[in-house]
């Protein structure tokens, strides 16, 4: 099979140039983004993530060899903060490559 499209990890809307990568909002809200002008740098990264890990999983990986990264959810646990329980979802991201060295370069996947 072909690498994984920008469109299947991103959504539909998703792009990119020489220069910028553009990921449509409207293609979060799927994975539960409220869309709005001042949404945080968190709650974008958090989209992002589970939007790309609903593509980039193990079963998916197993059906397509050509995907290098997978995204897997662990258990949820409680971790204690400033006196407060706070839940933490964990999710372990996998990037696998041919074992020719030991640094990670984005250009390998």
């Amino acid at each position: 099979m072909a690498e994984p499209t920008l469109a299947q990890v991103f959504g539909a809307n998703a792009t990119q140039d020489a220069n910028t990568i553009t990921i449509s909002k409207a293609d979060l809200t799927s994975v539960g983004l409220t869309s709005s002008a001042t949404n945080r740098a968190e709650q974008l990264l958090v989209a992002i993530l589970l939007k790309a890990a609903t593509y980039l999983n193990p079963t998916q990986q197993e059906n397509d060899t050509d995907i290098q990264v997978t995204i897997d959810p662990s258990f949820p646990s409680i971790v204690y903060r400033n006196n407060q329980s706070y839940r933490q979802n964990t999710y372990t991201i996998a990037l696998q490559k041919l074992d020719t060295g030991s640094t990670i370069d984005p250009d390998d996947y």
